[in-house]
Order: structure tokens, then sequence, then C-alpha cells
């Protein structure tokens, strides 16, 4: 019986070892301890590269468009052709009037010579009409006399009148036509059309030499300067986002990161998403840009001293809770967290100390469970 006894224990212990050692599956797991450090509080959100003004470039006048070689993703200069507008004839109508100036100018001085000669024909009239002025008031002289001296001093008189109102008329001319020929080249310039800014020509509507009509829009231009992220972020988190705050931005077509800053907060919430349009700029614009690539916006808000930081890879939910695992008496034990800030690598906690062994969890090894004894290095 005692022989019996013998075999049963030995069985159990080597059972007990084998389960232990061969048939429980063994996983040794990294373990890192948290660190206190300063972090800043941050509020995400995603958006769209936008800009604060888009200007549209076109002519007020239609016709076909000349010169136009320019294509999208080209940077001009504030004052560089953009394109001509064909000004069909207003070339000749500018000419014909500077001719006409021409001609009456040269009116105006062969009355001025006309004038002058009746002007010593007014002064003669004048001098013998006085004389016999007193010779008629003398009765030296009868009346029919004396009419016929005024008569040629009133007819000297209207002549130089008349030479007068004619050479003020045509200077009156001229002043009207140098004001029409000012306004044709006011408007023989506006069918050259120019860049009113530095900036990226982001849409090209129409090709070289098509037929545009009034007012139609050629391309359109972004300032690199007014180039931001249209953010939208949920009211409840973007009450303490103000102008200024430092932001980082990565773009969907990238893994780097751009730094950047709040330059504008909407003053108006989404009614149906209750989202706030939070409009944050490059410090460095990425050149080539592309509106409306996706992006991804982190803005600092707050910064918390000396706190609690552990790396975003040990974070876990377990039962709809944020915690970590932790080692306590060689089993795994989860430890709810509060998370206080986050960044790409690190998380803010509160609840946690400097002491506890917090296991790296691995998609290859065993999920930790609470009470799972564990091996750690």
């Amino acid at each position: 019986m005692k022989k019996y006894l013998l075999y049963a224990a030995v069985i159990a212990i080597v059972g007990f070892l084998f389960y232990n050692k061969v048939y429980i599956p063994k996983h040794t797991y990294k373990t890192v301890t948290a660190k206190k450090a300063d972090m800043a509080i941050k509020v995400s959100g995603v958006g769209n590269v936008g800009a604060k003004d888009i200007y549209k470039i076109g002519s007020i006048y239609g016709g076909k468009v000349l010169d136009f070689n320019i294509n999208e993703g080209d940077f001009i200069t504030k004052g560089t052709t953009v394109a001509k507008i064909d000004f069909v004839d207003l070339k000749d109508k500018i000419a014909e009037q500077e001719a006409m100036i021409k001609k009456l100018k040269n009116d105006i001085k062969s009355l001025q010579v006309d004038k002058q000669s009746a002007l010593e024909k007014y002064n003669y009239q004048e001098e013998i009409y006085t004389k016999n002025k007193k010779l008629f008031k003398l009765k030296l002289i009868s009346a029919l006399e004396f009419k016929k001296y005024k008569t040629d001093y009133e007819v000297a008189k209207l002549l130089v009148d008349s030479l007068s109102s004619k050479i003020d008329s045509f200077k009156t001319q001229i002043s009207q036509i140098i004001a029409n020929i000012e306004g044709l080249k006011k408007r023989l310039s506006r069918y050259t059309i120019v860049a009113p800014i530095d900036g990226y020509i982001t849409k090209k509507y129409i090709s070289n030499y098509q037929i545009i009509t009034p007012n139609q829009t050629l391309i359109e231009v972004v300032n690199p300067k007014d180039v931001w992220v249209k953010t939208f972020i949920d009211t409840r988190i973007s009450g303490d986002v103000k102008v200024g705050d430092i932001a980082v931005i990565k773009l969907r077509s990238s893994n780097k990161l751009h730094k950047g800053k709040v330059v504008n907060i909407k003053p108006i919430n989404n009614g149906i998403t209750y989202e706030r349009e939070i409009d944050v700029g490059f410090d460095n614009l990425p050149i080539p840009f592309y509106l409306e690539e996706q992006a991804i916006v982190d803005i600092a808000i707050k910064k918390l001293q000396n706190i609690v930081k552990i790396p975003t890879k040990v974070l876990v939910n377990y039962k709809n809770q944020d915690g970590v695992w932790v080692v306590e008496n060689h089993k795994a034990k989860f430890k709810p967290i509060k998370i206080l800030s986050h960044s790409d690598k690190f998380v803010g906690v509160d609840g946690l100390s400097l002491d506890d062994k917090i296991l790296v969890p691995s998609p290859n090894k065993k999920a930790l469970t609470d009470g799972m004894k564990i091996y750690h290095d």
C-alpha cells in the first residue's frame, strides 16, 4: 500500500512540474517605469489645407486671350503679366484722338494769328470811334457819320470776341480729347492682366487664344502667407484654444511634422457636428502644397509641470478603462489611470507610482489578464 502511495506522490509531483514548466506557455515581458517631466496638454482635430484668401484674377473686358502661357503650380510675383486680351482697334482710336488734338492745335495757331490781326484792327477802330465820339458831342460831325464809326468799332470788337471764343472752344475740345485718351489708355492697360500679389497658381480656367466674356476668371492664386489648415475640433475641448497657441501639423501625404500656430478662430460653431473651425497656419509652408489635403493638427493649450509620464505603447484599455499592466508578486495586475496629456510617444497620467514596474504588452505573446503569472526582464 505504501508503495502505491509513493508512486502516486511521484506522479503528482511530476504532473505539477509538467503543468507549470511545460504545459503552461511561458512568456517574458519587458518592463518600464514611469518618469516625471513637463508635458503640454493638447487638443487634436482633423481638417483640410485651405487659405484665408483665394484670389480670382480675370478681365473686366471680353475678347481673345493672348500671351497666356502660365500653368497651375507656377509661382508668380506681384506685377507679373498673366495674360493680354486682344484690344482690337483701341490703339487706332487713341491715334485718331491724338491726330484730332494736333489738328485743333494747328487751328488754334491760325486763329491766334487772325485774332492778332483783328485785335490791331479793333484797337484802330476804337481809337477812331473815341475821337469821333468827342466830335459828335461837339456837333462837329453828323449822327450818320458817327454811327458809321461806331458800327466799324463794334464789328471789330465782335470779330475779336468771336475769334477768342473759337480759340477757347478748341482748347476745351483738346482738354476733353486728352481726358478721352487717358480713359482709352487706362482701358488699354486693363487689357493686360497682371498679378496683384505674389502667389502660386492653384487653378487655371482657360487656354491661350480662347474667347472670354467680360469679368470672366482666368486663374486662381493663393498667397503662401494665407495658407492654413481649417481644423474642426469638438466644442467640448476647443474652449481653451486661443490665437497664437503652438501647434503641430501632420499632412496625410507625409509623416513629417510641421510647426505652426493658431491664426484664426471662427466665431460661429457648426450646429450639426458641434465643432468649431480653428485655422492653423504653417511656420514654414511645405512646397509644394495641396489645397484640400487632409491633415491632423495637435494644438498645445497648456503645459503641465513635473507630471508622471509613460510611453504610449504601454497604455491599454481593459474592460472599458484606460490603464496599464503592472507587476505585483510576479503576477500581472491591471491598474486604472487618468490620462492628463498625450503626445506621439508619451502619455501624461495620474494614478501611477514611479516605483511601479509597467509591463509592455506584445501582440506576439499571450494576452495579459488579472492575476496571470508572468516573467519579466
